[in-house]
């Protein structure tokens, strides 16, 4: 990499894998920073660290911007941002001396601040004086942290560069292009998007093809103003100007296949004194593509509703509800374990279903009138309707139903997955973003018919389902860990993998003394995520973006559903 920009990372986590955060990206600039060097100005690159267990490591850490009091860094952090978590974080700043790791001598160090990424995406804007040690302030240096989320419906764009015919500003060679893309904020402060690599001795630069998300480039306003300058490096850092140009990505989006969009790099001072002055080059668009990405968000603000199902076990292993030793027993001052379950989890998914109705069904009981063992029945014994009214409608079905079983056996849930995965199946063959399942099923031991199960999962992988397990009592459900796929991938009796892993399984005794939040918080965490694989694997958008980009956009560019 050359001094002037390291390409842009990857999203880098603070707290682990998750499956649906929020992105935040920040971008870092610094003023007036102490000249440790003798000869030449200091060369500052910033270190980001993050404390984890009361420990400082580092995370990530920008470009070094050689001969630079004033440097504004190319290098995105991105970061993950948890509500619920104080993330502390701390900007170091260094003045480089090598090539390689950043050396711990007083004289390097050139200031620091510590803050949490709350601050940061509170304020959206941070400045604060950068300090040394025990306290003391470095001079007047500042460091500025602009932060962004980073929205899913958002994408992002990838594009490539060249330029023809450049003023030559060597005299013993040619001058060494890189371009920088500025993008101007409604107060008129201009915020640096991208800068590109430097291309040695050469009048006719092709640059690397360069990806920046939509919100950074013009906070998803087409017609936002770009400001694109062409410099010519130098070692020392007193690069020389080639010229500018301004665009929008509007104008970007008229490039075509085999058509290119081209400026003229205008250097103003030249058009001002010389008669016959055209250019100093041109800039060419040779290639843009449109990345969109969509979120659990984008498909839920579209309209999508989440159909709740409940599914309970009303085996004999339960014990008579009339014992209050019994996980059925219905205690007037408590609710019961399969109770707590069905709450926290239902509360939660009632908000994104619109009637509000939820099918509550139940498996391994004698039911009436004929008292036949049944694996697939209406708690409410309505057969042609078993939706209930509200969470507190299945609560109540649920202790009305108590009384009128005879807890049996076995305990198979094959049927019920079957059915939930045909009815979502139906809902599947809808070619939009309209409606997805979750079939929350609460059992007491390992259900007998795995065989059967193992291949109703694979199957309803392939449809808009989800399936939340959760255990109740103290049974080994060691077995149970089979069907969640974080230990391995799911497959049927013949092998076949599921197309998505769309189980999640929970002993419920691991969250006895914790609050509801926290186990619905658990077993549903990974909702989000299976949601957005399974619309995108279908290729499906959401039926209307928060934000309507997709008119001018999508036209004239390739696009991708995720990535």
């Amino acid at each position: 990499m050359n001094d002037v920009q390291e390409a842009t990372s990857p999203a880098t986590s603070l707290s682990g894998p998750a499956t649906c955060v929020s992105k935040v990206e920040l971008r870092v600039s610094c003023k007036a920073l102490l000249d440790r060097d003798t000869l030449n100005k200091s060369d500052p690159c910033v270190i980001l660290m993050v404390q984890t267990n009361g420990q400082w490591t580092e995370l990530d850490r920008t470009e070094v911007i050689k001969s630079n009091l004033h440097p504004v860094f190319a290098k995105v952090f991105s970061l993950d941002y948890y509500f619920e978590e104080v993330q502390k974080l701390r900007f170091e700043v260094y003045d480089i001396h090598g090539t390689h790791s950043i050396g711990t001598r007083d004289d390097d160090f050139l200031g620091g601040v510590e803050c949490t990424l709350g601050q940061i995406v509170a304020q959206k804007k941070m400045v604060k004086p950068l300090l040394l040690k025990y306290g003391k302030y470095a001079g007047k240096s500042t460091i500025t942290v602009h932060a962004e989320e980073i929205s899913g419906n958002n994408g992002y764009v990838e594009f490539s560069f060249c330029a023809k015919k450049l003023d030559d500003k060597d005299l013993f060679s040619k001058s060494d292009p890189f371009l920088e893309i500025y993008r101007i904020n409604d107060d008129e402060t201009e915020q640096l998007v991208h800068r590109t690599e430097v291309i040695k001795n050469n009048l006719n630069p092709v640059w690397e093809p360069f990806k920046v998300s939509l919100i950074s480039l013009c906070s998803c306003d087409e017609d936002r103003k770009l400001k694109c300058l062409v410099w010519d490096y130098d070692s020392r850092g007193k690069h020389d100007f080639i010229g500018e140009f301004y665009a929008t990505f509007r104008e970007m989006q008229k490039i075509s296949s085999g058509n290119k969009v081209t400026w003229d790099c205008v250097n103003p001072k030249y058009k001002q004194k010389k008669r016959n002055y055209k250019n100093s080059g041109v800039v060419i668009l040779s290639d843009l593509k449109l990345h969109r990405v969509y979120s659990f968000l984008d498909y839920i603000m579209g309209g999508c509703q989440i159909h709740f199902t409940v599914a309970i076990d009303f085996t004999a292993s339960n014990g008579d509800p009339r014992n209050s030793c019994s996980l059925h027993y219905i205690n007037p001052y408590q609710p019961n374990e399969y109770l707590k379950a069905l709450i926290a989890v239902g509360e939660i998914c009632q908000d994104y279903d619109s009637d509000k109705r939820f099918s509550a069904l139940g498996f391994g009981a004698r039911i009436p009138p004929n008292y036949e063992v049944s694996h697939d029945f209406a708690i409410n014994f309505n057969p042609e309707d078993d939706e209930c009214e509200g969470i507190q409608g299945v609560v109540e079905a649920y202790q009305n139903c108590l009384p009128k079983i005879q807890l049996y056996g076995p305990t198979n849930v094959s049927p019920i997955i079957n059915r939930i995965a045909k009815l979502a199946a139906g809902d599947g063959n809808i070619k939009d973003a309209s409606r997805y399942h979750i079939l929350l099923i609460l059992t007491d031991g390992v259900v007998t018919d795995m065989a059967d199960t193992r291949e109703a999962i694979v199957r309803a992988s392939y449809q808009p389902l989800s399936i939340i397990i959760v255990g109740v009592g103290n049974a080994d459900f060691t077995d149970m860990q089979i069907l969640d796929g974080d230990d391995g991938v799911l497959r049927s009796p013949k092998g076949e993998p599921v197309l998505r892993d769309i189980v999640q399984f929970v002993p419920f005794r691991d969250f006895k003394t914790a609050s509801p939040a926290a186990l619905a918080k658990c077993v549903l965490a990974e909702v989000p995520k299976q949601v957005v694989e399974y619309y995108s694997h279908k290729a499906i958008s959401p039926m209307c973006p928060m934000r309507d980009l997709s008119t001018p956009i999508l036209s004239p560019v390739a696009t991708t559903p995720t990535e």
